[in-house]
């Protein structure tokens, strides 16, 4: 009864969804403060209603109704309580589910939240939220069914992938998926400013917030993503360049220059027209990358639907939206007013240098990522492109961006002179200088310039602050009150520049890395990096739904104990997987990691690494959405906003 339950409520906001999306554009259009009034309630109703139909699957989950072919074949009764919730979205039909929820959400929150927004354009905004809504709604309904039943049903369901019953992928999707449905609503804001014929800096104000939470999100997600990768899969790495992490890689830069781009309009209404294509560009690139994940057009060990009927249903909304978008954006741009004029050595100047390369590392990115299935297709030619192309291309496009996000803060607004630049931030300049040149004397060149690029973003991210509260230069007292009256986006954004910068040092740790295969006995010891690593005894275990096999191993340094640590395989049987459980020790500044792989009659075979700074590529990822979030908080963008004139409708 609670799958029909849960199926009717899908079906019940569809309906609202297309009811939303025509009354919504078309109360607009005609001015009817009626009908304007009544979207938000629509956004709302649709809502309430997926919220029942995504707790009905978790219900049917939960209680093992095997009936539902989802759970069946996604479930099972030894399968642990919190995966048989979290594992709902751990499939094609869940996931479509919980990105029908989420884009749910983002149209309940405009209604809530969206109250100061002119009538006409909040109507416009939910009109297209509800309008993608109701394709990606019939698709699930359609073709991604996740109550339909089969009778009889079985005893026991096939449980889910072992990769997945992990809790770092639990929460990856929900997260991951907030960064990219939540950029629709950015998407929206721009639709319905091409249909208005309106852009000034009260549009920039009310789209940054959406843009900003949806990257902080998106950060937070694909930095999750590579956490899993490194500690599950066992292959001691952080990013493959895996087509499907490339997938999720794109909205993000795109997403990063439409953050920078909204200040722009906001603060000067220059960078309209690019902001508009920016916003269509990145939710584009989320679309695309749910189009790759489940047509079957790319293998990854992240797609986990290959069904081309899918896949075709999938690339028409696609063309509806995306084409739709654009090709509206193409009748309607040339209308919008452009903006104030600046020089290039301004901080408009900056920030657009800074939209160009990160666009740039975005095409050569899917460049590298399409290429080689249109090769496929049309050539008939398999290609492989990995890491090497990735690495050669994206560095030169990186180094400029690098530089640029320490010294963009520091221009003024539509003219500045270079001169100050140097006043203000020599002296992380010659930081990073120092720090480039000690760390050449021992290690390769590119590792060098990459600790000194860190260092320049860490120190020069703050040049700002340092420059505006006087440190260094007036009484301790002064420089306190100036900090104490800082806009909180200032501190935001240097908080997010100097976590990019932490990033950057522990990916250049990791190019630092020792590591081993070896095939050990009880008993027999080896050295990597450093650090004396000893098998003690490999054992049986068992945990809910799998068995297992643990190494215990003794790692020593300098003859003195160091750690335990306990790598382990665990065996699926309903499944007939094997995965391994990897073993971590980490100081924050290094990781001791080791893998258990196939044993050979007493002997083990062992992956030892020593990863030096490893927790601060995740750690800056965190410090980057932190410092987006505080910036979130800046009063600036909750009171105040910029008002329009409210055109007077005749009653």
């Amino acid at each position: 009864m609670i799958p029909e339950l849960g199926n009717f409520a899908l079906a019940l906001a569809v309906s609202l969804a297309f009811v939303q999306a025509v009354i919504g554009i078309w109360a607009a259009h005609r001015r009817d403060m009626r009908l304007m009034a009544a979207t938000p309630g629509l956004a709302v109703g649709q809502l309430l209603a997926l919220i029942g139909a995504a707790l009905a699957l978790v219900y049917a989950s939960v209680h093992d109704d095997f009936s539902v072919i989802n759970v069946a074949e996604n479930s099972a009764i030894a399968k642990p309580l919190l995966y048989k919730i979290t594992g709902t979205w751990g499939n094609h039909e869940g996931s479509i589910l919980l990105w029908g929820l989420i884009l749910g959400i983002c149209g309940g929150l405009v209604a809530a939240f969206g109250r100061n927004l002119p009538s006409a354009l909040r109507s416009r905004v939910l009109g297209v939220l509800g309008g993608t809504s109701a394709g990606f709604l019939l698709f699930c309904l359609t073709t991604s069914n996740p109550f339909l039943r089969d009778f009889p049903a079985p005893h026991d369901g096939r449980g889910m992938n072992p990769l997945l019953q992990d809790p770092g992928l639990a929460f990856h999707p929900p997260i991951l998926y907030m960064g990219y449905v939540g950029f629709a609503v950015p998407f929206a804001f721009a639709v319905a400013a091409l249909l208005e014929g309106r852009i000034d800096a009260a549009w920039g104000r009310w789209v940054r917030p959406w843009a900003l939470t949806s990257w902080c999100f998106l950060t937070c997600g694909i930095a999750m993503g590579s956490w899993w990768a490194y500690y599950e899969l066992g292959w001691g790495g952080y990013w493959f360049w895996d087509p499907v992490e490339n997938a999720s890689l794109m909205p993000w830069l795109t997403g990063t220059a439409l953050v920078h781009s909204a200040i722009v309009v906001e603060k000067r209404e220059s960078l309209k027209i690019w902001t508009v294509l920016l916003a269509i560009g990145t939710f584009s690139l989320s679309l695309s990358g749910t189009f790759l994940v489940r047509s079957g057009i790319l293998n990854s060990v992240h797609a986990f639907a290959n069904d081309p009927a899918r896949g075709i249903f999938i690339l028409g909304l696609l063309g509806l939206v995306i084409g739709g978008a654009l090709l509206l954006f193409a009748l309607r741009a040339p209308l919008l007013k452009s903006g104030g004029v600046f020089a290039p050595v301004s901080r408009e100047g900056a920030l657009v240098l800074n939209n160009i390369l990160l666009c740039s590392i975005c095409a050569v990115v899917i460049v590298g990522t399409m290429y080689p299935p249109f090769a496929d297709l049309l050539l008939g030619q398999k290609i492989s492109v990995g890491a090497p192309f990735f690495n050669a291309t994206v560095l030169p496009l990186a180094i400029p961006v690098f530089a640029a996000m320490a010294v963009g803060p520091l221009l003024p607004w539509k003219r500045g002179r270079l001169w100050p630049l140097v006043v203000h931030a020599w002296w992380a300049a010659l930081a990073a200088t120092i720090v480039a040149g000690v760390c050449a004397i021992g290690m390769k060149v590119l590792p060098a310039l990459a600790f000194g690029a860190a260092t320049w973003l860490i120190l020069g991210s703050f040049a700002e602050v340092v420059e505006r509260t006087l440190l260094f230069r007036a009484p301790v007292v002064n420089s306190v009150r100036r900090a104490r009256g800082l806009p909180v986006a200032v501190l935001g954004a240097a908080i997010a520049h100097a976590g990019m910068g932490v990033t950057i040092a522990g990916i250049a740790g990791m190019s630092l890395a020792s590591n081993k295969i070896v095939e050990a006995k009880p008993g027999e010891t080896f050295s990597v990096g450093g650090y004396q690593w000893t098998l003690l005894s490999v054992q049986n275990g068992e945990g809910s739904n799998y068995t297992s096999r643990i190494a215990n191993i003794e790692v020593m340094k300098n003859g003195v104990p160091y750690a335990i640590m306990h790598p382990s395989r665990r065996n699926f049987v309903s499944q007939g997987q094997t995965t391994s459980d990897v073993a971590i020790r980490t100081n924050l500044m290094q990781d001791l990691y080791a893998v258990l792989g196939d044993e050979k009659g007493d002997s083990a075979v062992l992956r030892l690494h020593v990863n030096p700074l490893a927790p601060w590529i995740w750690l800056g990822a965190v410090v980057m959405a932190a410092g987006g979030a505080l910036s979130l908080a800046d009063r600036r963008l909750r009171v105040g906003a910029p008002s329009r004139l409210r055109n007077v409708v005749p009653a």
